[in-house]
């Protein structure tokens, strides 16, 4: 399999000379699978997928602000950003898969249809469409339990509905299916800051006269019945089982790669988008005066949706090729 080594090298912060999630990763390179950079009063920190996930990400991006803040402004006290104080450098770099992984049975793996895909002009190979929308977090949360759910949820179907909008009449039959990545921390105890996440597939097969409440319906039920601890521990051993098959690690790398890439697009089939949540950032009080918002999104093949949000403010952030 592919696997990472230790740089000794001293990463630099620098200023923002790049478009959004240009490359990271350069073969044969000594450098870094992540970046700091700055805008201005923005702070830029990309990360390289294969080395963490959203919370890994926005875990050292809280250190990273309450370092520098702590630089900035000497005369304040900066209270820890985060519970993970008590975790040491063997925790975060724990494979948390491999050690809540079992090889109990299996349930059955539902079958997917063939799902819409978003078809448009793509953009140049380093050009990627950035739109970053603010809401009020409040007034959204409100929106979501009048309709008695989560604001996930509730953004999963406006997300369904605006893109069923756009189908073509010929293609009506398709679902429109989500990938939602769900956080494995929830629900396994870690304090892994490596790749610790799995995914749900979402989906509505739209009829002409489809109500917004029936899509909201849909979502919450698939929701309850996939984000269930036996049904993740059932998608995560799948997973690992493949890769800790003595057969299949002993293919040459380069004969994998290419069943990699076939596999992943056999996959995307499935899905028409992404849509990503990491949910409300903390922070102590003291905090406060110092940041207005946070924003998140990744880079895409077609279009992702990713959100958080900071005190009111709701940030969408839509990435499209």
């Amino acid at each position: 399999w592919f696997y990472m080594e230790q740089r000794n090298l001293k990463p630099k912060v620098k200023a923002e000379d790049r478009p959004p999630c240009s490359g990271l990763y350069v073969p044969d390179q000594k450098s870094f699978l992540f970046e700091v950079s700055y805008y201005k009063k923005k702070i830029n920190l990309e990360v390289f997928h294969c080395l963490t996930d959203g919370t890994g990400a926005l875990n050292f991006l809280k250190e990273l602000v309450r370092n520098y803040l702590m630089i900035c402004y000497p005369q304040v006290e900066f209270p820890p950003v985060s519970e993970e104080e008590i975790s040491t450098a063997s925790d975060h770099e724990e494979d948390s898969f491999s050690q809540y992984y079992s090889k109990s049975d299996y349930g059955s793996v539902k079958k997917s249809r063939p799902a819409f895909q978003l078809k448009g002009e793509r953009l140049e190979q380093e050009e990627m469409s950035v739109l970053e929308v603010v809401l009020s977090a409040k007034e959204v949360y409100r929106k979501a339990k009048s309709y008695g759910v989560s604001v996930t949820v509730f953004l999963s179907a406006a997300l369904l509905c605006a893109i069923h909008e756009e189908m073509p009449r010929s293609q009506m039959k398709k679902p429109v299916t989500l990938m939602v990545p769900v956080n494995l921390r929830n629900y396994f105890p870690s304090y892994s800051m490596t790749n610790f996440f799995g995914w749900i597939e979402a989906g509505q097969v739209f009829e002409e006269n489809t109500r917004f409440e029936e899509v909201l319906q849909n979502l919450q039920h698939v929701f309850r019945t996939e984000l269930v601890k036996e049904r993740i521990a059932d998608n995560m051993n799948r997973l690992v089982r493949l890769e800790k098959n003595p057969l299949i690690r002993a293919v040459p790398l380069e004969v994998k790669k290419y069943f990699l890439m076939v596999g992943a697009a056999w996959g995307s089939r499935r899905i028409t988008t992404v849509y990503s949540n990491i949910g409300v950032v903390r922070f102590p009080k003291e905090y406060e005066p110092y940041i207005r918002r946070f924003g998140f999104f990744t880079c895409t093949e077609a279009l992702q949706l990713c959100s958080c949000s900071y005190g009111d403010e709701l940030l969408l952030g839509f990435t499209s090729k």
